[in-house]
């Protein structure tokens, strides 16, 4: 009698011809390139579905950053607003105390701070010599650069400009060895000259004797003498007091306040009066302490 579901090859005998099948075709699919046209077939066949797959991951990703997003927007803006609000405050205060200086300045018959013109520039490139602090920035002299004008960040005085191009200028800063710049004390206006140690992070207070006021902590602005950093910027924060009886001067060191191993978006000063013209002024060179003084 015929059964209806008659009895097929062995398990051993099917193993045996699908393992001899998928050499072949690994065979022809490899050496002899039979299957690239139905490859090609099956990838554009199966792309629809691929995307549709990927499209719940990718439509969950999409809401996830507007979310992060909307949320990050919602807080910067919050911020910003009470920053906005801060400097509102400290501006009134600033207009305040700026026209009782001047009133005051008047009538002791000192001159009056000038406003100063100010250039937005950015950093192009940083000077790879080890034993030089210089940079280069995107403003020339079609944007009124000029020699020792004036470089500084949010911060503080980064340095002056040392070589002017058409479009672009070198600046060297402050804590290069080649430079000093006068300044002076805020808590009690004593002078130092500050020189460049070849380390961003520190300065050296030139010929300080043991007997100055100077300690951790004193805030170092510009203080005007030489006609090159305009008075008043900050310039650093003395870091450092050794008083040393065995040596003629006592060892005082002080931190930039500017960043300058993160160097972005620069400011160029310059006096508002000069409308273009190039003030022709001398770099302050640690050489010319003596005339400082």
């Amino acid at each position: 009698m015929d059964t209806i579901f008659s009895r097929g090859p062995s398990l051993n005998l099917r193993l045996t011809m699908a393992l001899v099948m998928s050499v072949i075709l690994i065979f022809a699919d490899h050496k002899l390139d039979a299957f690239q046209s139905s490859r090609v077939y099956m990838n554009s066949l199966m792309s629809p579905l691929q995307y549709l797959a990927n499209l719940p991951s990718l439509m969950l990703n999409a809401s996830a950053e507007r979310l992060t997003s909307h949320e990050q927007l919602v807080a910067e803006n919050k911020r910003l607003t009470n920053q906005v609000l801060l400097m509102r405050e400290r501006l009134q205060r600033f207009d305040v105390l700026k026209s009782e200086n001047d009133t005051l300045r008047k009538l002791l018959d000192a001159p009056v701070n000038r406003e100063m013109k100010k250039t937005v520039a950015e950093l192009m490139a940083v000077d790879n010599n080890p034993f030089s602090q210089q940079i280069v920035i995107n403003k020339g002299a079609i944007d009124g650069v000029y020699l020792s004008q004036t470089v500084l960040d949010e911060r503080g005085i980064v340095g002056q400009v040392m070589e002017v191009g058409t479009t672009n200028s070198r600046v060297v800063l402050i804590t290069d060895v080649t430079h000093a710049i006068p300044v002076r004390s805020e808590r009690n206006n004593i002078r130092f000259i500050a020189s460049g140690t070849g380390s961003l992070d520190e300065l050296l207070l030139e010929h300080v004797p043991h007997s100055v006021d100077v300690e951790v902590g004193d805030m170092l602005v510009s203080s005007g003498l030489g006609n090159v950093f305009p008075e008043g910027y900050p310039v650093a924060k003395v870091s450092r007091v050794v008083r040393d009886e065995s040596r003629p001067f006592a060892i005082v060191t002080a931190t930039p306040l500017a960043k300058l191993d993160r160097l972005k978006y620069l400011l160029l000063l310059s006096p508002s009066s000069s409308k273009g013209t190039s003030p022709q002024t001398e770099m302050v060179l640690p050489s010319e302490e003596a005339s400082d003084d």
